[in-house]
């Protein structure tokens, strides 16, 4: 892998286009090549595999997929970076690295399977804005049926959180409903300094695997209403904490117990397994049967 981005790289291409990482969209910058090779190594890519990276930047990891991947879709939200992200391709990765990079001037939340067709993406591999990982991890998984597997970056605290099992301190909802799309794992630790600006917190990689959902009898978005109901009163028991989605306690208690859930359990403990099972057992009549 040859031609990446170094500090010194980074620094004058940035000054050159006039950029300065932005709070606002949660911009840092890898400038170290060997985070770029162990990212795309960890993501384990096939040579037909198409990547679909979010928040290209500067290129930095953009060059690293670009000889790994069959194809890099690449959504980018700011319109100077989406526009000088493929003179930076020709320029590191050579002219023939365009040809198989597709660069979307688009926001992640709103991009759908169509923008991103021939060829879709089958693994996302990004370094992720810290203030919307979790719901751009979710939205792809959702959108893109054609994604079977993925390698992000993101805060060390979201990723603890997005790989945390049952009974886990920080298992919440984020764990569960990325468990309903994909198996998920810890993949290692990144320092800070190997950003630029330096961020005040570490970063960590969540490597997933596509899975098939617990149940098919039940949609996802009902699964999900329980989730949030459940984590919402986090101390509460479930009989309490579901009342108001089941209308009722005792409406609660039955759905639980139907599905061989103890009503005065807590969401912590709980499978997305469990959630279905719940979501599946709803009393006709109420709310969360609809």
């Amino acid at each position: 892998m040859t031609g990446l981005l170094g500090p010194a790289e980074i620094r004058e291409l940035a000054a050159r286009l006039g950029v300065s990482p932005t709070k606002k969209l949660g911009q840092n910058f890898v400038h170290d090549p060997n985070t770029v090779r162990r990212i795309v190594a960890a993501a384990g890519l096939a040579p037909d595999d198409v990547a679909l990276e979010v928040g290209p930047g500067l290129g930095s990891l953009t060059l690293g997929l670009l000889p790994a991947a069959a194809h890099v879709h690449a959504v980018e939200i700011d319109p100077v970076l989406a526009g000088a992200l493929p003179e930076t391709a020709a320029r590191y990765a050579g002219p023939g690295a365009t040809d198989r990079l597709t660069v979307h001037r688009a926001d992640a939340l709103r991009v759908t399977a169509a923008d991103l067709a021939d060829p879709a993406p089958t693994a996302l591999v990004a370094n992720l804005p810290y203030n919307v990982a979790v719901p751009v991890v979710l939205y792809l998984l959702a959108e893109l049926p054609s994604l079977r597997s993925g390698l992000v970056m993101v805060q060390k605290e979201v990723a603890d959180r997005l790989t945390a099992g049952p009974g886990s301190k920080v298992y919440g909802i984020p764990s569960v409903k990325l468990a309903w799309h994909a198996h998920a794992r810890p993949a290692g630790k990144v320092p800070p300094n190997v950003f630029w600006p330096v961020p005040n917190v570490d970063s960590g990689l969540v490597a997933f695997t596509r899975r098939e959902p617990p149940r098919d009898d039940v949609p996802r978005r009902r699964v999900f209403a329980v989730v949030d109901a459940a984590f919402a009163q986090r101390r509460k028991t479930l009989r309490a904490a579901l009342a108001g989605w089941a209308g009722g306690a005792d409406a609660a208690a039955a759905a639980l117990t139907a599905a061989g859930v103890d009503p005065g359990a807590r969401g912590e403990a709980l499978t997305v397994e469990q959630f279905a099972a719940i979501a599946a057992s709803a009393p006709v009549g109420t709310r969360a049967a609809g």
